[in-house]
C-alpha cells in the first residue's frame, strides 16, 4: 500500500479514516487448470466510521470519494480486466451499507491471473508492491503460489503519514485456494486444511506482509 500509486481506488482513501479492513482473495482451481477469482475488500467492521467521513467533502487535506465516484473508478478496473487475455465474466459488487467492494472473473489457465497483477500494478503505476505468481502443474497435481516481498514496501509505508499507517495495525489477509480433488498436503505452516479436504485457507495480518516478516507462499499438492 505505497503513497505513489495515486489511490487506484478512491476508496483507499476511506481505509485511512477506518480502523480495520480485511482484504480476501479467493481462487477456485479446476482439475484441467482453470477457475474463477474473486477479490474482496471489506470494511464492514468500520462501516459506521467510513459512513462518518462519506458525508464530509474533504479529511485532513484528502478528498472524500463519493459513490459516483467509486462506482467509476471500479467499473474503469472491470473494463480493463475485459480486455485481459484469458479474462472472463469480469462482475463487481459493491456494498454501500456495509462498505464491501468485490471483483470478480474467471480464467482459462491460472498464469492469466500472473498477466493480470502485472499489468494491473504497471497500469496503476504501484511501487513498493509484492510480487506474487502463481502456476499449476496438472500432471503432477501441483499447486505454488510464491510470494516474494520488496524491500521498497517497506520504505513506501515509512513514508505514510502516522494516521494511515495505523490502519495497517489490525487489517487482515486472507487467501482461500478450492480445488476439486482432496488436498495431499500443504506446505506452509501459516495454512490450514478444511475438513473436507478441498480447500487450503491462510490468515494473516497486512502489517507481516509489508515489513517482510511473513511468508504466504504456498505448495499444494493435491491426491491423483
Amino acid at each position: 500500500m505505497p503513497p505513489k500509486f495515486k489511490y487506484p481506488l478512491s476508496i483507499f482513501i476511506l481505509l485511512c479514516f477506518s480502523s480495520c479492513f480485511q482484504i480476501i482473495e479467493e481462487i477456485n482451481l479446476t482439475k484441467a487448470g482453470s477457475g474463477t477469482v474473486n477479490l474482496t475488500l471489506n470494511l464492514s467492521a468500520s462501516k459506521t466510521k467510513v459512513a462518518s467521513v462519506m458525508l464530509m467533502d474533504s479529511i485532513q487535506g484528502y478528498k472524500v470519494p463519493s459513490k459516483q465516484k467509486i462506482q467509476k473508478e471500479l467499473d474503469e478496473v472491470v473494463a480493463y480486466l475485459k480486455k485481459s487475455p484469458g479474462i472472463s465474466n469480469v462482475q463487481k459488487k459493491v456494498d454501500f451499507e456495509n462498505y464491501i467492494v468485490s471483483v470478480s472473473f474467471a480464467f482459462k489457465d491460472i498464469t492469466n491471473i500472473n498477466n493480470v497483477n502485472q499489468d494491473v500494478l504497471k497500469k496503476l503505476k504501484i511501487k513498493g508492491a509484492s510480487n506474487s505468481s502463481y502456476t499449476y502443474n496438472p500432471k503432477i497435481q501441483a499447486f505454488r503460489r510464491s510470494y516474494q516481498h520488496t524491500k521498497d514496501a517497506v520504505a513506501q509505508y515509512n513514508k505514510l503519514k502516522p494516521e494511515v499507517k495505523k490502519i495497517f495495525k489490525d487489517a487482515s489477509y486472507t487467501s482461500i485456494y478450492r480445488f476439486e480433488q482432496n488436498i495431499a498436503s500443504s506446505e506452509n505452516t501459516l495454512a490450514k486444511i478444511s475438513k473436507s479436504k478441498k480447500a487450503v485457507m491462510l490468515n494473516t495480518g497486512v502489517l507481516g506482509l509489508i515489513n517482510g516478516k511473513t511468508d504466504v507462499s504456498n505448495n499444494i499438492t493435491l491426491a491423483k
